[in-house]
């Protein structure tokens, strides 16, 4: 297998429950549930046509009695608690009459003795319970009767206001403002119908716009492209060039408008891990969507499909917690200034499909391409129409079970599993050895080195270990190009 092909992730331990578990009552008449399948990396598939999708309402919580009404009885068996508050009394027969509020005369004329003990007790907290009611409710009719103007309101109004509510320009709602205008809800759809929903943004003001290659597959032989800014103005578009490989497609727009602002590149090598992130698209067809969250891991190596049995894309991304979703492919993720780091482009899939079994949604683990390596990617896509990638010349072992990339030792002639002109081969790499270290950093698989190898570039001297019998070895290896997609 060449080292273009297709890679897997690794699965990751299943979700915590989100609710937590019913009664047993509730439950005996539930049928299980099916058992979830294996967590996959996958590319964020263009988005069906909004409306289109399951959505669940959310149940009403239960509401607490009316004033006054007395609460629901207790259960068979025991007793409700808090007790429900005594009936108010009514006033006294007789009305003038001497005695005590609402309290029963004895035969000779006089109220009846106060009651001892505990019973006396707590008949005064009620009394003083409800005396302070009444001092309270007085107290607020005469502050009400006293208040300015004489109007009776008690309408309170905050001190010191602002007119104009100010938002500074490095908030994230300062920088949602200024990236949106140069944010495309991109629209791709073959000459069958086929296609969906993706993002991009715009790199230059000639009208180039740069996007994932899988948003715009669909459309690159004959079908139709369409990109809609923020202020809802459409443009058609074509595809400029696509590398398959590295996920990353440029189109044009046919006229693009006057005015165009290019959204600023960052330096993706400089991210660390805690850096906020501001990820901008249309998931599920919902456009000029904004999303937060951090950079949670550097360098993360991802094989990524988009299901459709096409070969892989491999990318050392960056990791983020910011939800992102099908349709927010191809669009920016940003750092905290506001600059481009990176492109999103996949998401870690809980396997489950979400309600009804439809597209996966996010689960906090999103990958985007870095954007010092999709700018490389770019450049030549504008230059010459097709991508160039940097090689070693040797054919990886994607489905080896080894601490490193193995070389393989079967399945083509030796001089085809490893070019003896290639970069490998002068460096005196043979079938059989399993490279554990690329640029000083660490090796795990096949897919790993791919990644790795791809954020060089063509004529780059790197440093590669490798095994044979146990023993490491390390040379300088002088990177390799390929022209074009396989």
């Amino acid at each position: 297998m060449s080292n273009e092909n297709e890679g897997t992730a690794a699965p990751t331990p299943p979700a915590a429950p989100s609710v937590p578990p019913a009664p047993a009552s509730e439950t005996q008449d539930a049928a299980p549930a099916p058992a979830a399948g294996e967590p996959v990396t996958q590319q964020l598939p263009p988005t069906p046509a909004p409306g289109t999708e399951p959505t669940q309402q959310i149940p009403p919580a239960q509401a607490p009695p009316a004033y006054g009404q007395a609460p629901a009885p207790a259960a068979h068996g025991a007793e409700g608690w808090p007790p429900p508050p005594p009936t108010v009394p009514a006033y006294g027969a007789g009305g003038h009459g001497g005695g005590a509020w609402g309290a029963p005369l004895t035969t000779d004329g006089h109220p009846a003795p106060k009651p001892k003990g505990k019973g006396g007790l707590v008949a005064a907290v009620l009394v003083a319970a409800l005396l302070a009611g009444g001092i309270g409710g007085g107290v607020g009719y005469w502050a009400a009767q006293r208040s300015d103007n004489g109007t009776g309101s008690t309408t309170i109004s905050a001190a010191n206001t602002p007119k104009d509510l100010k938002r500074e320009a490095g908030s994230i709602a300062g920088l949602a403002a200024g990236a949106l205008p140069s944010v495309v809800t991109i629209e791709a759809s073959a000459g069958d119908g086929e296609g969906g929903t993706g993002t991009g943004f715009v790199y230059d003001q000639q009208g180039h716009i740069l996007t994932n290659n899988h948003v715009v597959a669909s459309a690159a032989n004959g079908g139709k492209l369409f990109a809609t800014f923020s202020d809802g103005k459409r443009y058609d578009a074509e595809v400029v060039g696509r590398a398959q490989g590295y996920d990353v497609a440029v189109l044009k727009l046919k006229n693009p408008p006057s005015g165009l602002k290019p959204l600023p590149l960052g330096d993706s090598d400089k991210v660390a891990v805690g850096d906020s992130t501001i990820a901008i698209g249309a998931p599920f067809g919902l456009s000029n969507t904004v999303t937060t969250g951090i950079v949670s891991a550097k360098n993360r190596p991802v094989a990524s499909g988009d299901g459709s049995g096409s070969k892989n894309s491999y990318m050392s991304a960056l990791q983020t917690d910011a939800s992102i979703n099908p349709g927010n492919s191809g669009g920016p993720l940003l750092d905290g200034r506001g600059a481009v780091i990176g492109i999103n482009s996949a998401i870690q899939s809980a396997g489950n499909g979400g309600f009804g079994g439809g597209q996966a949604g996010s689960i906090g683990l999103g990958f985007a391409i870095p954007v010092n390596q999709a700018k490389n990617v770019a450049e030549s896509l504008i230059k010459t129409g097709k991508p160039v990638y940097p090689v070693i010349s040797v054919s990886v072992d994607l489905q080896a079970k080894s601490e490193g990339a193995k070389i393989s030792e079967q399945g083509a002639a030796a001089n085809e599993l490893v070019d003896p002109n290639g970069p490998a081969g002068k460096a005196g790499l043979k079938p059989g050895d399993i490279i554990t270290e690329f640029g000083g950093k660490p090796v795990d698989s096949g897919p790993t080195l791919i990644s790795m190898i791809w954020t060089y570039k063509p004529g780059d001297t790197v440093k590669l270990t490798y095994l044979r019998g146990g023993k490491p070895t390390t040379v300088d290896i002088t990177l390799g190009s390929r022209v074009g997609d396989k």
